[in-house]
């Protein structure tokens, strides 16, 4: 077990008692009305999934900037939360979004079929370069129907469902989602531990790592149903959540031994507590709405990218 590990674990949970209690109006469960029911069917729910999203998208993040050695690689980039945001933006769209499971049915489709193009595309080679612009352009043609997707909505009220679903958020989520998202997110960070040794080998270069029996294709294969998995059910729930895949490793690991197998535990309880404490913050913030966690994950991202360019610059200065 890696040394943060312990210390991330316990900071997770002062963190969900905290996510259970915080909000608009805070419960006390001693005098709290339907305290009870409050805590079970709203506030646990929504912490539960905060917790799942955020490892798995920190758990993505870390593999993908082992995969492609690079420190400013997120899991968004490669096509798959595009794919499953444009399936979810159809749903609404085409007005299917009434019914609580063909939003994100919607929205997992659009992230399988992202994945299927990406292994379509970057799978006979199983080359690093065609891989990352195959994603790249899966992610711009999945931005640019969304876009079109919202200039011709059909009417100002789909407009501004597709617009607010964008932002991301947990807002009224359910056990439902809770149950649809967990068993796919665990079953992709396990993918991912599956590609553990083949990132490590990855790191002394593509010969060393293909003598000591990496496979290209085989990895890939693992990472695009890892990352397809975490992100696009993560998407199919929530909306887009971005950031958490760029930040959480980098603040994981100096307190490793930097090999990418031994990052993705720490990443994904880094995660789960990014996004627990982020969501928390949404609620408790004195506004006239709650804050979307997409937007307020989104401003502490930015600032924490730019300090990677300024960091990474005075490096090669």
């Amino acid at each position: 077990m890696t040394r943060p590990v312990p210390l991330l674990l316990v900071l997770v949970a002062l963190a969900v008692p905290l996510s259970l209690l915080a909000g608009r109006v805070w419960i006390d469960p001693a005098s709290t009305p339907n305290a009870a029911v409050i805590l079970a069917e709203l506030r646990l729910p929504r912490t539960v999934l905060a917790l799942v999203i955020g490892a798995g998208l920190g758990a993505s993040g870390a593999a993908m900037q082992g995969y492609l050695r690079n420190p400013l690689a997120d899991p968004g980039l490669f096509g798959i939360a595009p794919g499953a945001a444009l399936g979810a933006v159809a749903s609404l769209w085409l007005g299917y979004a009434a019914s609580p499971i063909l939003l994100p049915l919607f929205a997992l489709l659009g992230a399988a079929g992202a994945m299927a193009l990406l292994a379509a595309i970057a799978g006979r080679t199983g080359g690093i370069a065609l891989f990352t612009l195959a994603g790249m352009m899966i992610a711009s043609l999945a931005g640019a129907l969304t876009s079109l997707a919202i200039s011709l909505a059909p009417n100002a009220f789909a407009m501004s469902e597709i617009v607010t679903w964008l932002m991301g958020a947990l807002t009224d989520r359910s056990w439902a989602d809770v149950w649809l998202a967990a068993p796919l997110t665990m079953a992709g960070i396990a993918c991912l531990f599956v590609a553990g040794r083949d990132l490590d080998a990855l790191v002394l270069g593509d010969a060393a790592a293909r003598s000591l029996g990496m496979e290209p294709r085989r990895l890939q294969t693992w990472l695009i149903a890892g990352v397809g998995l975490t992100v696009g059910s993560g998407v199919a729930v929530a909306g887009i959540v971005g950031f958490v895949g760029l930040i959480v490793p980098h603040l994981v690991r100096p307190f490793t031994d930097r090999s990418p197998s031994q990052l993705l535990l720490p990443s994904a309880l880094a995660g789960a507590l990014l996004v627990l404490v982020a969501d928390s913050a949404c609620r408790v913030l004195p506004l006239v709405t709650e804050l979307r966690l997409g937007i307020a994950l989104s401003l502490i991202g930015a600032p924490f990218f730019l300090w990677l360019l300024l960091r990474m610059r005075r490096g090669l200065a």
